[in-house]
């Protein structure tokens, strides 16, 4: 039988485990990726560890999310991540040359490599036929240290894409008319191959947009085919030699399959407040919109700026809308520059941001209160933006363009003639803003640069055999990592201090959450069908074990946070039936049981209430030890150092 993409990929990397849905399996890492929010506890992690210098292919620390410096807070954050990156061997992306996920496509991203990330959007790279899967940072760091990534292999999903896609109508929305069919939670345990007659018509960034975007459905990764389309790209980009044919074998093997004719798509939005909320903008167009804002890792490329910049050509945006734009890279800058594509934003009213996340993580650019802002980012969770009330709508830049000049949301096609977008044959290149690592002679001398923000890891005791506790909160489905702890201009830059950050624990959900848990001495989490779905940021894990907590129930759990909890010494369990959920109270004082967490199945006994939960754990021997030993790191440092 022949072999997928994935597979292809997989197999000349794997280092143990049975390739089946559902089976754990282990890979060898070729590269790494984190950034500023996620970085400095990754590298904090990769230190107490203990090895000397980072042992995968490439691994890369970008600045692209705390960019704002209104204290000494993300200015030390941003230092410490550079000298740890000289010291111990890693490439550094200093602040202002992009969005790692934007950055690594152009210059790094290459067919047939594993990449890790310590960041959900990872598999961006899949777009360029990488194996790329986002993870927690303490695995990246583990990455980094030489050991291979472990995970539940997943279901491979064929997806033909068939036709072509008309004028208007982009990548985006074939990202959200896959949303729309399977939900934010379709995807967990799965990955997506991208294959048919319609990838010859998407260029590497258009398929990076679908990559990217496919996280929100809770896929482990995605992928296309490395073929002459990825052959020209790396071309553009200097990096020909990179290149390396991966196509799918034409009697691979699949567990589902899907279909879409792009020539039958029409633009799509997702409505507030879930990216799998999706409706044709013809059924929804008319609503006042206050604020538009185009870029992020999902749409921030080349070929997007240069559609938005053309569309504008000539106009001038709504003065009802601000319009806001954060190019993904330097490099796409200087292009649009060049071509001078680049003054018709500016012409045309739109505020030129930085080069980085910005707005799509709450960092700056926030909405007004009670209005309407068009993204094209690729989560729209109430609160995320920084205003509570704000409706935030995600689009594709064909959409987000023609919002801005109406002032309401509007369906592209009512512009007309699209403007023709072709990428050159050799991007502008200019990589003076990475600094690639020292030789180890040379980084041995380095110091280690440490504001006072930056503070060590909590120590992780190994999980008692019996826990008793009240449970400190009931939450409904689908609750996400930012609901757990949010990101934004004032949480982001304690991100390497937990007793900081910490007190933002529920902050949007529960403010009292923090107090009540460090007055009852830690306690358990409650929560429904998909919790933890949305942002790898492993606080939302580290936090409540720091104060306490060593068991979440739910109905079941997003995959990377599900592991995030594991990786600190928090046991994961599910409800044996679902029904008992409407048993559980906040309030109710709970005992638990573990021993060794030999059986899979616990019982959760309701003291006050004389009634027992029965819940599972589906924890690998390997999960088992490590949540034994309280976390990856006191479990990996014997093995590793």
């Amino acid at each position: 039988m022949g072999k997928s993409i994935f597979e292809k990929i997989l197999m000349e990397h794997l280092v143990e485990g049975k390739p089946e849905p559902g089976e754990e399996v282990s890979i060898k890492i070729d590269q790494t990726l984190t950034q500023d929010a996620t970085g400095t506890m990754a590298f904090l992690e990769f230190e107490a560890i203990g090895i000397p210098r980072i042992k995968t292919e490439l691994s890369v620390s970008y600045v692209d999310h705390n960019m704002l410096q209104i204290d000494y807070l993300n200015p030390d954050d941003h230092l410490y991540l550079q000298t740890a990156a000289a010291k111990y061997g890693a490439y550094f992306s200093r602040p202002g040359n992009g969005i790692c996920h934007q950055v690594h496509l152009e210059r790094f991203a290459a067919p047939g490599k594993t990449l890790l990330g310590a960041d959900s959007h990872t598999p961006t790279a899949g777009g360029v036929g990488s194996l790329a899967i986002g993870a927690g940072g303490m695995e990246i760091a583990a990455a980094m240290a030489g050991a291979p990534y472990t995970f539940k292999y997943p279901k491979l999903v064929k997806v033909e894409l068939k036709g072509k896609l008309r004028e208007w109508v982009s990548a985006k929305d074939i990202a959200l008319e896959m949303l729309k069919r399977l939900t934010v939670k379709g995807g967990v345990g799965k990955a997506f191959e991208f294959v048919g007659e319609g990838i010859k018509y998407l260029s590497v960034p258009e398929r990076a947009t679908i990559t990217n975007m496919m996280v929100e459905s809770g896929a482990t990764t995605s992928i296309f085919p490395s073929d002459d389309i990825t052959k020209m790209w790396l071309r553009a980009q200097g990096r020909e030699e990179q290149w390396i044919p991966i196509l799918p074998d034409q009697d691979a093997h699949y567990d589902e399959e899907m279909e879409i004719d792009l020539g039958q798509l029409e633009p799509l939005v997702a409505m507030p407040h879930s990216p799998d909320n999706v409706k044709p903008v013809s059924e929804v167009e008319g609503l006042d919109v206050a604020q538009v804002a185009i870029g992020s890792c999902t749409n921030s490329s080349l070929r997007d700026m240069k559609l938005v910049a053309n569309a504008l050509k000539g106009k001038k945006i709504s003065k009802n809308t601000s319009l806001l734009i954060n190019p993904g890279s330097r490099q796409v800058v200087l292009n649009l520059i060049e071509s001078g594509e680049f003054k018709y934003l500016i012409e045309a009213g739109a505020r030129i941001l930085e080069n980085a996340c910005g707005p799509c993580i709450g960092m700056g650019g926030a909405p007004p209160s009670g209005s309407f802002s068009v993204r094209t980012y690729n989560r729209n969770f109430k609160g995320r933006s920084g205003t509570e009330d704000a409706g935030v709508i995600l689009a594709s830049p064909e959409t987000a363009v023609a919002t801005a000049i109406f002032g309401r949301l509007t369906d592209p096609r009512k512009l007309g003639k699209m403007p023709e977008v072709r990428l050159p044959e050799k991007f502008i290149i200019d990589d003076s803003m990475i600094i690639p690592p020292l030789p180890p002679d040379k980084a041995s001398e380095v110091t280690v640069r440490r504001g006072p923000n930056i503070k060590p890891l909590p120590k992780f005791d190994p999980l008692p055999k019996t826990i008793e506790g009240e449970v400190l909160i009931k939450l409904s489905d689908n609750v996400t990592t930012d609901d757990i702890l949010p990101a934004g201009a004032n949480v982001l830059p304690l991100r390497s201090n937990i007793e900081k950050i910490s007190k933002f624990i529920f902050h949007r959900i529960d403010p009292a959450f923090h107090d009540r848990a460090k007055e009852k001495g830690g306690g358990i989490i409650v929560g429904g069908e998909n919790y933890g779905q949305g942002s790898s940021r492993e606080h939302a894990a580290i936090v409540p074990r720091y104060l306490g907590i060593r068991a979440v129930l739910a109905k079941s759990f997003a995959r990377i946070h599900r592991s995030n909890l594991i990786n600190f010494g928090v046991v994961p369990l599910t409800f044996k039936n679902t029904t008992d959920y409407q048993a559980i109270e906040k309030g109710d004082r709970v005992k638990i049981e573990f021993g060794t967490l030999e059986k899979e199945e616990l019982n959760a006994i309701i003291l006050e209430k004389g009634k027992m939960i029965p819940l599972i754990h589906d924890l690998s021997e390997r999960e088992r030890e490590i949540v034994l030993a309280g976390g990856l790191l006191p479990w990996i440092r014997t093995r590793f150092s």
